[in-house]
């Protein structure tokens, strides 16, 4: 394989988030930002976090939990926020801005090309590494970017049966439509791709990270405001959006039944009073860049 060739491969996932991701992220940004911070809450209060540190946020998205840990470091201390989605940093600046927030800063990039100098005494990415065209160059650079004895702190998703938030969906859509093929465009390995916990310690170890880490986190996640809103969630973004919108026409021509029979499964499941939730279930894993 050509060096060029991972290059390439990221500047493909890279493009296929901005293109067709970001626009979608932002319709449903109140349930990517507000239905899955219980699994970073989960670990905020936890994290080796302190005033004065110097902080990476790698995918930080809407920027929401790089203004947390800008919180958490106070005005001595700096955080950056790394992400290849130019349309998400602008939410995190003007968030920061209305805080009165100048100690966090937002950059757009690719974590797998971006050059790091050994600043930062903490390293965190929320859903983001799972999505690595090249995992353990991703999770090396990261640790490129850490003062000797820094700490990466990555969160990733259980496997499938882990998730019924997305697994459900997708096994409903497959009842009607084809999977997606081996010419599908793609945002990178996906969302289960760091399930296997011998796996991911191996890429850990690869990338040159010691005394690793995995702490299981349990919480429920918000799926829509309604049964409508959850209905074109899924439909729009993860492995039952993926199946929808590359099954093109026949999809929209199956688009009524589809949808009766996402609002059949999705009207069993647990409502609160902000909408509709589910059960999910990930990894957080840590590791120590050596001394």
């Amino acid at each position: 394989m050509s060096t060029s060739e991972p290059v390439a491969q990221s500047a493909e996932y890279v493009d296929f988030w901005n293109e067709i991701l970001a626009p979608k992220f932002i319709r449903f940004k109140h349930i990517l930002v507000d239905g899955l911070t219980h699994h970073s809450e989960a670990i905020f209060p936890s994290l080796p976090v302190r005033e004065g540190d110097k902080v990476l946020d790698v995918g930080c998205g809407f920027g929401d939990t790089a203004i947390k840990l800008a919180e958490r470091v106070g005005p001595t201390g700096k955080v950056v926020g790394l992400d290849c989605c130019r349309s998400f940093l602008d939410y995190g600046r003007r968030d920061a801005e209305s805080r009165g927030l100048g100690n966090v800063s937002f950059i757009e990039g690719d974590a797998l090309l971006e050059h790091f100098e050994p600043e930062y005494d903490f390293a965190f990415a929320r859903f983001g590494t799972m999505f690595f065209s090249n995992p353990v160059g991703g999770l090396r650079n990261m640790r490129t970017a850490l003062k000797p004895g820094g700490i990466m702190t990555h969160i990733v998703w259980r496997t499938s049966a882990d998730n019924p938030w997305l697994s459900m969906a997708k096994d409903v859509v497959l009842k009607f439509l084809p999977p997606p093929g081996e010419d599908a465009r793609t945002c990178g390995p996906g969302p289960f791709s760091m399930t296997d916990q011998p796996m991911v310690t191996k890429m850990m170890e690869i990338a040159g990270y010691e005394d690793i880490t995995f702490k299981r986190v349990d919480a429920p996640v918000l799926i829509g405001r309604t049964v409508e809103d959850a209905i074109d969630f899924q439909l729009a973004i993860g492995p039952a959006g993926e199946v929808f919108r590359e099954a093109g026409g026949e999809a929209e021509a199956k688009r009524p039944e589809i949808e009766a029979a996402l609002a059949k499964a999705i009207n069993a499941q647990k409502r609160e009073a902000d909408g509709i939730i589910m059960d999910s279930s990930s990894w957080v894993i840590s590791g120590r860049n050596p001394s």
